[in-house]
């Protein structure tokens, strides 16, 4: 399969650049509070450059080069959010896989449209990675976009994370695999 050099920006991606994602965290219980999600969405994706840097340093993998990724937001600790080029058609029909800060990865949605009924039920790439769909509260500006930008029907975050992990089960070692 050819990737795409395409780095435009979905517009699906854009609106959700002009959303402030709210943020809690109770250092008591040490967990984040209900209904939060720790998403901080670009305007851009990174460049091929700052990509390449970035797989290259998580993994310790010298030979990899950022094309496969189109990096487009972050949670607070540096951990990213990525559509994954893995699959013939536009990038808004690749999945979108999460890389924490410390190590965490997975697929989170098997498309951008998916993505976006993850976010609008209120669970983030990094809660579903690390903490499944349970913590989500659903967020009407979110579910606004979702019903604008992602041409499906709306889909529960239980429902998006199953189909995700369903057709990438084996995304954590396949990046394992790249790992030096």
């Amino acid at each position: 399969m050819e990737i795409t050099d395409d780095r435009g920006f979905p517009a699906a991606l854009a609106a959700l650049s002009g959303i402030t994602f709210p943020w809690q965290y109770d250092e008591e219980a040490d967990e984040a509070s209900a209904g939060n999600m720790d998403y901080e969405p670009y305007q851009e994706f990174d460049s091929a450059e700052e990509t390449t840097d970035w797989i290259r340093s998580w993994t310790g993998n010298s030979e990899l080069d950022g094309d496969a990724f189109r990096v487009f937001g972050q949670d607070g600790t540096g951990g990213l959010a990525a559509l994954w080029l893995v699959r013939e058609g536009p990038l808004t029909a690749q999945p979108v896989v999460f890389f924490g800060s410390e190590g965490e990865v997975g697929p989170v949605a098997t498309s951008l449209g998916e993505f976006l009924w993850l976010l609008a039920g209120g669970v983030g790439p990094m809660e579903a990675v690390e903490f499944g769909t349970d913590s989500g509260v659903p967020n009407e500006e979110l579910r606004a976009v979702a019903e604008k930008h992602s041409g499906i029907d709306p889909r529960t975050p239980a429902e998006v994370l199953a189909a995700a992990k369903a057709e990438f089960p084996d995304f954590a070692e396949t990046v394992q695999s790249w790992c030096r």
